[in-house]
């Protein structure tokens, strides 16, 4: 079963980052991922995605955990919840991410796919 990635999608550089790893794994993790959706879109998007989805990974850019907030606001409970800063990603700020960050992002998030 594949996994929807819901990524926080913020402002910051650890949000910024959720966004890209998520794209960038909806083209590269030969099926693992079926979809990306940013919680900054509409409810009836999320709602719409949500209910679609085979599987949710939550991804976060820190530990406010906006992503799970929102989802869970919905009544939904994430299959599985990951946060770039607890993989080791420093949050600083407006940066944009870097390429090493998004490889390191993406490795964990299919780590945890495939568990």
């Amino acid at each position: 079963m594949a996994f929807t990635i819901v990524a926080c999608s913020g402002v910051s550089n650890a949000g910024k980052l959720t966004a890209q790893t998520g794209e960038m794994l909806l083209r590269c993790s030969c099926g693992a991922v079926e979809a990306c959706i940013a919680v900054t879109r509409p409810t009836a998007a999320l709602e719409a995605a949500a209910r679609h989805a085979d599987r949710i990974l939550v991804l976060d850019g820190c530990g406010d955990c906006c992503g799970r907030k929102k989802i869970q606001a919905l009544g939904v409970e994430p299959h599985l919840h990951l946060v770039a800063t607890d993989c080791g990603i420093e949050k600083n700020g407006m940066a944009d991410p870097r390429f090493d960050e998004i490889e390191r992002l993406s490795a964990a998030v299919l780590k945890a796919i495939r568990g």
